[in-house]
């Protein structure tokens, strides 16, 4: 094994690009300390646009991510909101996942600074529910999302696995 990189297995799974989600987040709202020892941190999605196979916006206000800041420092997302398409989609999204780093990294995201993305982990594991017709695919597909924390907000670049 060693350094090696290992042969790529015959089942590996194929990422495809399907867009991209650029959010807008309100001020954030900490509750800390937790009784549980752990911290809630929540956040509404105030606006953003959706580009690549789909088109559209974050619809305002509609939603957003009440995240659970483990005593390791891990942040457990679980983000929930509407897009509407273009031709006037609704879309439900949720979104699970986990942004990680060094201490000083992380407090400077949390002070709406830029991070570089090298500096930390974030992932998300989105699911859609979208009526039936032409959209239906976003809910037929797994996807895995490489996110980005922006100064006041998020940008997530959509993989559909094939």
């Amino acid at each position: 094994m060693g350094t090696q990189p290992l042969p790529a297995h015959p089942a590996a799974p194929r990422l495809d690009y399907a867009f991209t989600i650029s959010v807008t987040l309100t001020r954030a709202t900490y509750l800390t300390p937790s009784f549980t020892g752990q911290d809630r941190v929540a956040v509404y999605a105030a606006s953003g646009v959706v580009q690549g196979l789909i088109n559209g916006k974050v619809v305002p206000m509609s939603g957003g991510d009440w995240a659970l800041k483990r005593a390791d420092g891990v942040i457990d997302f679980d983000a929930r909101y509407l897009l509407e398409l273009d031709d006037g989609t609704p879309v439900y999204l949720q979104n699970r996942g986990y942004r990680w780093g060094s201490a000083e990294a992380m407090e400077r995201m949390k002070r709406q600074e830029a991070v570089a993305d090298t500096e930390y982990y974030m992932r998300v594991t989105p699911k859609f529910e979208v009526p039936a017709g032409r959209h239906e695919w976003l809910a037929r597909h797994v996807f895995v999302g490489v996110a980005e924390k922006t100064p006041g907000g998020n940008r997530i670049h959509y993989f559909v696995v094939r």
